[in-house]
């Protein structure tokens, strides 16, 4: 990461709790995930102020693979202060912006991902994954944010991925709970 992005996500850190974005660790785990892997679409459900999608982009410039992100968000707002962050780092031409209701947007998705951060509406990751969970190519990853923290919210998620039998799944001891599953066929 070059000093102006650290620099920038050092920033953002601070209003880690204004914006819901992950926690540090989060972020580096995800990012050498990325490295170490051989994705290279990544799709991200809650852009909010692009701490998340600047370790992503920035992940995927690094790893010399040509990868791209799509990130989805519904708040314009939230949205913009995504964009300026990412023009500030150099990162545009690794990531597209799209705005509005995931569900929708995820309805009509034009490519296929090999990884899916999810990090939006707790009560619909049950439903992000219904609509993706067939399309997605086997070694295609699945990361979820809060699963310990939302515990409640994301119960039917939890145990509809834990007994899909094409997903091996496991939730990691990050803040907030981190779930990472790997689809096996």
């Amino acid at each position: 990461m070059d000093t102006e992005t650290l620099e920038l996500t050092e920033k953002l850190e601070e209003t880690q709790h204004d914006f819901w974005n992950i926690s540090h660790q989060t972020a580096e785990f995800i990012s050498m995930l990325i490295k170490i892997s051989n994705v290279k679409n990544v799709l991200e459900i809650g852009t909010s102020n692009g701490y998340s999608t600047l370790w992503i982009a920035d992940a995927l410039k690094d790893s010399g693979r040509n990868g791209h992100l799509t990130t989805i968000e519904f708040y314009e707002k939230r949205q913009c202060i995504a964009r300026e962050n990412i023009e500030k780092c150099g990162l545009t031409n690794f990531v597209t912006f799209k705005q509005g209701r995931a569900l929708e947007i995820l309805s009509e998705l034009d490519f296929i991902p090999d990884m899916v951060f999810i990090d939006a509406n707790k009560s619909e990751y049950i439903q992000y994954f219904d609509l993706l969970k067939d399309k997605l190519p086997k070694g295609a990853i699945i990361l979820a944010d809060n699963v310990v923290s939302h515990a409640a919210k994301v119960a039917d998620f939890l145990e509809t991925i834990k007994n899909d039998t094409r997903y091996q799944s496991q939730v990691l001891d990050l803040p907030a709970g981190l779930l990472m599953a790997l689809k096996l066929v």
